[in-house]
């Protein structure tokens, strides 16, 4: 992470994640999609590599993290400067639309009957992978589709195994190596192991036997909700914002931005985790 000392305007790395997905409404649902992943200090979503660079000048920047979905809704954006991430599509769930939703990364797919169910939501392009399908025989077996992550496709439910959720992808912007935006693993009807989140805060599937809730996305991850096993569908996890400034510049933020920062090398890094409204803000000077 190196800088260049002197005017501005100030090289900036960045990584804008959206909130994740929530999962589908209906029994063995399919799981949400991780919330869009974009940066320019390592590999972006969707397979993309690292987006261009970016110099700040002084002046006022919208910030904004966008929170996770709930049941079978998509995550919210989330926005720094001219970057913004598209929130996770939502898990499906709903007789009669079995598709999931296209996001930053896609949801899952849901089966009711006897066959492969419907359509996985689609990832976008430099933000994040596709959904998995789901499949079923109406009786023995039924497995929703696992979410898309940052880093995979979802897996596709199969019989005899539950879908897990598609990987996040690892950055080392904040000095340490992470892994954000894995998709939710997919609720599965029958006994087994319930199906993983992907690795980057995904909320683990809900499975029948034994009776095993599903898991909420990680806060801040935009991690996808876990598929349904019966009941509540779990929601998707917030997104985050992080970005670098060199150390004499300094970052104001509006009332109702929370955030943290921290020195590292001859950089500083933001780390905003929350947002109260879309209108706030960060003025750089």
């Amino acid at each position: 992470m190196s800088a260049v000392f002197g005017t501005s305007p100030y090289p900036c790395e960045y990584l804008v994640i959206a909130g994740g997905g929530g999962a589908g409404a209906s029994n063995f649902s399919g799981a949400g999609g991780a919330g869009g992943y974009r940066t320019n200090a390592g590999t972006s979503g969707g397979g993309a590599s690292a987006e261009s660079a970016l110099n700040i000048a002084t002046g006022t920047y919208s910030v904004t993290v966008g929170a996770g979905g709930a049941e079978s809704v998509n995550g919210a954006d989330s926005v720094f400067s001219s970057i913004s991430s598209l929130g996770g599509g939502g898990g499906s769930g709903v007789y009669g639309s079995e598709n999931g939703l296209a996001g930053g990364s896609g949801g899952g797919a849901y089966e009711s009957g006897s066959g492969s169910g419907g359509t996985p939501g689609a990832g976008t392009e430099g933000q994040g992978f596709d959904g998995g399908s789901a499949a079923s025989d109406d009786s023995t077996y039924r497995a929703g589709g696992g979410g898309g992550g940052a880093g995979a496709v979802g897996a596709n439910g199969v019989s005899g195994n539950s879908a897990d959720g598609g990987i996040g992808v690892q950055s080392s912007i904040t000095g340490s190596a992470v892994y954000r935006a894995g998709g939710g693993g997919g609720g599965y009807f029958n006994s087994g192991s319930a199906a993983p989140g992907g690795n980057g805060g995904g909320g683990n599937g809900g499975l029948e036997s034994p009776a095993t809730e599903p898991t909420n996305g990680a806060a801040n991850t935009g991690g996808g909700g876990g598929g349904q096993r019966r009941g509540a569908a779990a929601s998707g996890g917030s997104g985050v914002v992080i970005f670098t400034l060199p150390i004499q510049v300094s970052a104001t933020f509006s009332a109702g931005v929370t955030q943290t920062s921290a020195t590292v090398g001859v950089n500083k890094v933001y780390t905003v985790t929350a947002t109260s409204t879309t209108d706030e803000t960060v003025t750089i000077s």
